[in-house]
């Protein structure tokens, strides 16, 4: 290969960086602003039905997971909903054999949703929310004057607004939403069978099936709430180590 062509194709594998234009200065700018960092706590209990005869369980993998966080603004209340998915891996019994003193069993999967809800108070705002503000509607009439119907004086008129007419002044305001990050979470379960019943055979004793469970939760969570908010960010020099042009 010759020098030209070693040439061309390493400048093309060569890698450019290019300096962008920075204001200097005091800058307005719309960033998303922290109003808090609650870590929040709530707690339920939940029945699971299998739908065949558990020997145990194996494993338990758990995810939470937030299908509502909203903050009611002009008030302090957050509201929350969401739900745990749980799964669950079990042996389910196939055979008993009396003989050998033995219990074979498949291992099985059971995934479940289970619901939650919390509504509280955000006290300490890292920093103040922008309250909404609100919309406005105005009604305006013009005045007209009309002849009266015979009976009237000839000189007298009718003052008042035209009904045949409807006037409003409206405004809207598009108010920045606030909304929530899930920052990390906790839970804390106990697991308990509500129906276990042990093995006819003498031989295995202490071996048992169930078909239900009662799961006590407490959960744990960290949840970071936000809103879009003008900010002043200033700058006195944009220089740095970039050679590149």
């Amino acid at each position: 290969m010759s020098d030209n062509k070693k040439h061309n194709r390493k400048d093309a594998y060569e890698q450019k960086y290019y300096r962008p234009q920075i204001n200097i200065g005091k800058v307005l700018t719309k960033v998303p602003v922290v109003l808090a960092e609650p870590c929040l706590q709530v707690h339920t209990v939940h029945r699971t039905c299998f739908p065949e005869n558990v020997l145990e369980i194996k494993d338990v993998k758990k995810q939470l997971v937030l299908t509502q966080c909203r903050l009611l603004l002009p008030t302090n209340k957050l509201f929350i909903k969401g739900y745990v998915r749980k799964n669950i891996q079990y042996a389910a019994i196939t055979e008993v054999t009396s003989k050998s003193a033995a219990v074979s069993s498949d291992l099985h999967s059971h995934t479940e949703h289970i619901p939650f809800s919390l509504i509280t108070e955000i006290k300490d705002f890292i920093a103040k929310p922008e309250m909404p503000k609100n919309n406005n509607r105005q009604e305006f009439d013009f005045y007209v004057t009309k002849p009266l119907p015979s009976g009237y004086p000839e000189k007298d008129e009718l003052m008042s607004s035209d009904l045949s007419q409807f006037h409003q002044a409206s405004s809207e305001n598009y108010n920045e939403l606030p909304y929530c990050e899930l920052v990390s979470s906790k839970i804390i379960e106990w697991v308990e069978a509500v129906d276990r019943c042990l093995l006819e055979s003498s031989d295995l004793m202490n071996e048992g099936t169930f078909t239900k469970t009662e799961d006590k939760l407490v959960i744990d969570f960290k949840i970071k709430i936000l809103q879009n908010q003008h900010v002043f960010v200033t700058s006195t020099t944009n220089d740095d180590d970039c050679d590149c042009e």
